[in-house]
């Protein structure tokens, strides 16, 4: 459980990839087709022409998803609702700034990275608080030490699809999507997950799962660049 997290915004506003990551600065405009995408476009076309910009949904994805964050700490049942709505909240929201950032005409570089930045400390966090919101759970301290791992391997899964997407052709996803849904899309099933109280499998099954993605991203980036590199020795 727990995607690389991608950003909607590139520099001129790309789709987005795996995104528990996303790169590609200045890429080629690319529109999403994903069913959320989709949603969240007829959510935000009001919006098109008004004071509202793009960096005004990052920043409210940013603040609903700490607060979602902040509400995993107690690890109680309340709290736990309050943090899965919030969740769902900040997750649409995250599609949605993308969205009207394209049909707006309103895309930057600087705006990708304010969006790439939100999704890393909101994705990450979420993972984090889980696990100290789990320390009196049958886990015990352990909870908190899967929680870190797991944000930090979503880290550095995210950072290796960003150089891999950076140098491969322009809107083309490391890892795509399929019948509707992008890879990312699976944030959406932790709101439900954390309300049934399966917490300590998600923990666990997100741990395992950004530690195989991660291992599994690294390999594909290290096998890039050795292609690469001999590509340019043979020239």
């Amino acid at each position: 459980m727990g995607a690389p997290a991608h950003t909607d915004r590139a520099g001129q506003c790309q789709s987005r990839t795996c995104r528990f990551g996303q790169g590609r600065f200045g890429a080629s405009a690319v529109i999403g087709t994903s069913w959320t995408h989709r949603l969240a476009r007829i959510a935000v076309r009001p919006l098109v022409g008004t004071a509202v910009t793009p960096n005004h949904l990052t920043t409210l994805r940013l603040l609903t998803g700490l607060c979602a964050c902040a509400a995993l700490l107690p690890g109680n049942t309340s709290w736990n609702w309050w943090a899965g709505w919030l969740w769902l909240l900040s997750a649409f929201l995250d599609r949605a700034d993308g969205e009207l950032a394209r049909i707006g005409g309103a895309c930057s570089d600087r705006g990708h990275r304010y969006d790439y930045l939100a999704d890393m400390i909101v994705n990450i966090g979420f993972f984090v608080a889980l696990g100290f919101g789990l320390r009196h759970s049958s886990l015990g301290g352990y909870a908190i030490a899967l929680g870190c791992w797991t944000g930090a391997a979503l880290f550095i899964c995210n950072t290796c699809v960003e150089i891999l997407e950076g140098h491969g052709s322009a809107g083309v996803k490391t890892y795509p999507g399929a019948f509707g849904f992008d890879l990312d899309d699976l944030l959406y099933l932790l709101a439900p997950i954390v309300w049934l109280g399966w917490c300590v499998p998600l923990l666990v099954t997100a741990c395992c799962g950004m530690t195989f993605m991660m291992l599994f991203t690294a390999l594909r980036l290290r096998r890039f660049v050795a292609r690469r590199a001999a590509s340019e020795a043979a020239e």
